[in-house]
C-alpha cells in the first residue's frame, strides 16, 4: 500500500539580468554599402533605390501581395466631370461633341470630320476693316489716323485665333492650311489686342480712349536676343517754366506671354514685365518698383528699347522637364540634334463673317502664379513664394515656377542703357503652360505659338509706335556687327566665272555650324527677322501636319469632297453634312 513520502521540492535557479553598457556619446547606425538619400539634388538627380544586403526582390513582391492596394471608386457626378477627351472613366457621360473625332496618334493633332470647303475659302486671306475714327498731332508736325478695326475675330474667353485658307495642295488636312493677310511683316495684332483700342492700316501706332488694356506683336521670340523699339507719341510732357508735368494719357511697354490678360497692362500678372512711363519704373505682377534714375522720366518723343534675351530651347527644354542641373548646364550650348521640336496643333477652322480662322484652345492662366501673385497667409508655413526655397528657381518643384538661367530684358532710353530691370525670367513651355481645361484640351503640347511677344498698353489718350526694325531709331551696341554666318549653311560659289554651266559647292567646315548657331543665340537681332523664321516654321508645320494624316489614311489620297476632287482617290466615304461652325462675339 501506498504511503506518503515527502518528496523534494524543484528550486529555480535565478538568471542574471544583462546589464548592457551604457555609453556616454549616442550609438549611431553605421551606413550601409547601397545608401542613397531620399532627395534629390543637382549632383544626384535621379538615385536609384537599391535593395538593402538582408531584402531581396522575393521579398518586396511578397510584401506587394500581403497588402494589396485598393482602388478607389469615384462617384457618378465627380466621373462625369472628368469625361473629357483621354478621361479614365469607363461610366463617364460621353461627351457628343467628341464624336467627330477621327482616330489620331498620341502627338498627332486632333482630326474632325469637316464639311467640304466653300469655294470662297480658297480666296486670299483678308485683313479687318478700318473705320476712321480720330487723328492725333504727330511729334513732326504730321498727324496720326486712328482707326476702328472691325470684321475680325478677337482673341478672348480662352481661345486663340489664326487666319487660313483652303489649299487644294492640302487634302488630308481637309485642304485647310494656315495663313497670314495684309498688312505682312511684324506689326501690332489686331487679333490678340483688347477692344476699343485703335490703330493704323501698318499696325504700328496704337491707342484707346478707354482704360488700360494691351495688344500684341503678332511675333513671338523663343530663344535668343531680339530687340525693337516703342515711341511715346502722345503721354506726359513736363513743363520747361514751372517743371510740372502734364498727361495726355500714359504708356506702358514690355513682353507678355500668352496667357496674360489683355484687359490690363503689361505687367499687370506673372506672365508679362513692363516699364511705366511714370518715374521709368518696372512693374512685374503688378508690384511697381524704381527703376529709372531720379527725374529721369519717360515723356513724348522718348524712343524706348527693350531687348530680351532667351536660353536656347535645348536648355528650356531641360528646365520644364526636370533635368536642368547647374552644375553641369553652366554653359548654355546648342547641341547638334536631328529631332526638332515636336509641334501639335489642335485646332478646327471657323467662320466668322467673310474670313475663316483656325480656332485653338488657349493656354490659361495657372493657379501656383496666381498664388505667387496675390500671396495668402494660410498654411502652417504660407503660400507659394513665403520662403527663400519656394521663390521661382530653375529647379522648383512646380513647372510654372521654374526660371530660365542666362535670360533677361534690358532697356534702353534714346539709344542709352538703363540697366536690366528684369532677370530670371519664367519658362513658357510645357509642362510650364497648360491649356484651358476643357473638351479637346491636351496637356503638356506646344503649338509653337508660345514665347514672350513686344507688347504695348494705353491709358486714356496716350499712343505709342512700335518699330519692330530693322532700320531702328536707336540701334542697340554691336547691332551692326552682325556679320556672322547663319546657321543654315548657304551655298557658296567657288570657280563661278570658269565655267557658266558648272558651279562647286563648297563644303561647309565641321566647326561652321556649331560656330554659327552660337553666334546667332548670341548675337542681337531685330524683331522683324523672327516673322519670317515664323512663317517658315508655319509652312514647315503645316506640311508634317499633311504628311501625318496622309499617312494615317493609308499612304494615300481619299476624296472628301464627294467627286469633286480629281486627284483624289475615290472609296466611297461620303463627306460631312455638318457645316463648319459660325462664330459669333459681341463687340
Amino acid at each position: 500500500m501506498a504511503t506518503d513520502v515527502d518528496l523534494p521540492k524543484r528550486q529555480v535557479t535565478p538568471v542574471p539580468v544583462p546589464v548592457l553598457p551604457i555609453s556616454s556619446l549616442p550609438q549611431k547606425r553605421a551606413l550601409e554599402d547601397d545608401h542613397a538619400p531620399p532627395v534629390s539634388s543637382p549632383l544626384n538627380p535621379n538615385p536609384d533605390v537599391k535593395l538593402s544586403k538582408t531584402q531581396s526582390h522575393d521579398d518586396i513582391s511578397a510584401m506587394a501581395r500581403e497588402k494589396p492596394s485598393r482602388t478607389k471608386k469615384e462617384s457618378l457626378k465627380k466621373r462625369e466631370s472628368k469625361a473629357g477627351h483621354g478621361a479614365d472613366s469607363s461610366r463617364a457621360t460621353p461627351d457628343p461633341k467628341m464624336k467627330d473625332l477621327l482616330p489620331q496618334n498620341e502627338f498627332s493633332p486632333l482630326r474632325y470630320k469637316l464639311a467640304p470647303p466653300k469655294p470662297s475659302d480658297f480666296e486670299p486671306a483678308r485683313g479687318p476693316v478700318f473705320t476712321p475714327h480720330h487723328e492725333v498731332p504727330s511729334l513732326d508736325g504730321s498727324s496720326i489716323q486712328f482707326n476702328e478695326t472691325s470684321e475680325h475675330v478677337y482673341n478672348k474667353k480662352s481661345f486663340h485665333y489664326l487666319h487660313c485658307i483652303a489649299d487644294p495642295s492640302f487634302p488630308s488636312s481637309f485642304y485647310y492650311r494656315q495663313t497670314e493677310p495684309a498688312p505682312y511683316g511684324a506689326h501690332i495684332s489686331f487679333e490678340d489686342a483688347a477692344t476699343h483700342m485703335y490703330m493704323d492700316t501698318s499696325g504700328r501706332h496704337i491707342t484707346t480712349d478707354k482704360g488700360f488694356r494691351m495688344a500684341r506683336a503678332n511675333v513671338a521670340v523663343r530663344q535668343g536676343r531680339w530687340y525693337w523699339e516703342c515711341k511715346i507719341t502722345r503721354g506726359t510732357v513736363k513743363s520747361e517754366n514751372d517743371g510740372k508735368t502734364e498727361s495726355h494719357g500714359h504708356v506702358r511697354m514690355g513682353f507678355a506671354r500668352r496667357e496674360a490678360s489683355l484687359d490690363a497692362p503689361v505687367g499687370f500678372d506673372a506672365y508679362s514685365y513692363g516699364i511705366r512711363d511714370v518715374q521709368g519704373q518696372k512693374v512685374h505682377m503688378s508690384r511697381p518698383k524704381d527703376f529709372f534714375p531720379p527725374g529721369e522720366d519717360i515723356k513724348e518723343g522718348d524712343v524706348i528699347g527693350l531687348e530680351i534675351q532667351l536660353p536656347s530651347e535645348h536648355l528650356h527644354q531641360k528646365v520644364v522637364q526636370g533635368q536642368y542641373n547647374p552644375a553641369v548646364d553652366l554653359i548654355d550650348e546648342e547641341e547638334p540634334t536631328a529631332e526638332a521640336v515636336n509641334i501639335i496643333r489642335d485646332r478646327i477652322p471657323i467662320r466668322f463673317k467673310a474670313h475663316i480662322y483656325f480656332e485653338k484652345i488657349d493656354y490659361h492662366t495657372t493657379k501656383e502664379l496666381e498664388d505667387l501673385m496675390n500671396p495668402s497667409p494660410a498654411g502652417p508655413s504660407g503660400s507659394i513664394g513665403s520662403r527663400p526655397g519656394d521663390q521661382p528657381n530653375p529647379n522648383h518643384q512646380v513647372p510654372a515656377l521654374r526660371t530660365l538661367p542666362n535670360s533677361c530684358i534690358k532697356i534702353y532710353k534714346n539709344g542709352v542703357l538703363m540697366g536690366t530691370p528684369f532677370t530670371d525670367l519664367l519658362a513658357f513651355l510645357p509642362p510650364a503652360s497648360k491649356p484651358q481645361v476643357q473638351v479637346g484640351a491636351r496637356e503638356g503640347m506646344d503649338d509653337g505659338m508660345l514665347g514672350y511677344y513686344p507688347a504695348l498698353s494705353v491709358f486714356r489718350g496716350g499712343a505709342a509706335e512700335a518699330n519692330f526694325g530693322p532700320d531702328f531709331w536707336y540701334p542697340p551696341p554691336g547691332f551692326n556687327n552682325n556679320t556672322a554666318p547663319t546657321a543654315t549653311g548657304d551655298v557658296e560659289m567657288a570657280d563661278a566665272d570658269a565655267d557658266a554651266d558648272t558651279v562647286t559647292v563648297a563644303p561647309p567646315s565641321a566647326d561652321a555650324g556649331a560656330d554659327a548657331a552660337k553666334t546667332l543665340l548670341e548675337q542681337i537681332r531685330p524683331v522683324a527677322e523672327r516673322y519670317d523664321e515664323q512663317i517658315a516654321e508655319d509652312v514647315v508645320a503645316d506640311i508634317v501636319d499633311e504628311v501625318d494624316f496622309w499617312m494615317q489614311d493609308g499612304a494615300r489620297v481619299i476624296d472628301r469632297t464627294g467627286g469633286r476632287d480629281e486627284k483624289a482617290e475615290p472609296v466611297g466615304i461620303v463627306p460631312a453634312r455638318e457645316e463648319i461652325k459660325e462664330l459669333v462675339q459681341d463687340d
